[in-house]
């Protein structure tokens, strides 16, 4: 039986990341409202877990995304299929990722897409062309994580 999945991305600020990923990918917020009112109601959960985002609480330091597409749990707000999660560590990067995320157009071309990653907040870093084996670029999410456009 295939396992179910999540990329985690360690973040200075897994909310400024994910609004970034949500607008990039056109995916979903997830929403952990209804499961944190439940955690808190119980006593399970304190005040000083969660933040206010957006008009909703979500918890302090992580924020998820997931396709819209995808089914998720509507109580815990989870996806349930292709989803990143974001979480706050006290360190900022210091490397070459080793793990990256390639974000493909369906339609138009590469320079659109990039402009496009450029107005979310993206930089460009090395254009690579290799004729008919691939056209893309290298670039960096907000908080310096490295992906390619292609």
């Amino acid at each position: 039986m295939a396992l179910n999945w999540k990329l985690v991305i360690d973040s200075r600020n897994a909310a400024t990341l994910a609004d970034f990923w949500v607008a990039a990918l056109e995916y979903e917020l997830e929403d952990p409202s209804v499961l944190i009112a439940q955690l808190l109601a119980a006593g399970r959960l304190g005040e000083d877990a969660v933040v206010e985002r957006n008009g909703r609480k979500t918890f302090r330091g992580y924020a998820a995304i997931r396709h819209p597409d995808d089914p998720f749990d509507p109580t815990s707000g989870v996806g349930r299929g292709r989803r990143l999660l974001f979480q706050d560590v006290p360190e900022d990067k210091s490397g070459k990722n080793r793990l990256h995320l390639d974000v493909h157009r369906e339609h138009g071309d590469l320079d659109a897409l990039v402009a496009r990653l450029e107005g979310l907040g993206a930089t460009r870093v090395r254009e690579i062309d290799n004729g008919p084996a691939g056209h893309w670029w290298i670039m960096q999410d907000p908080e310096g994580n490295e992906f390619c456009a292609a």
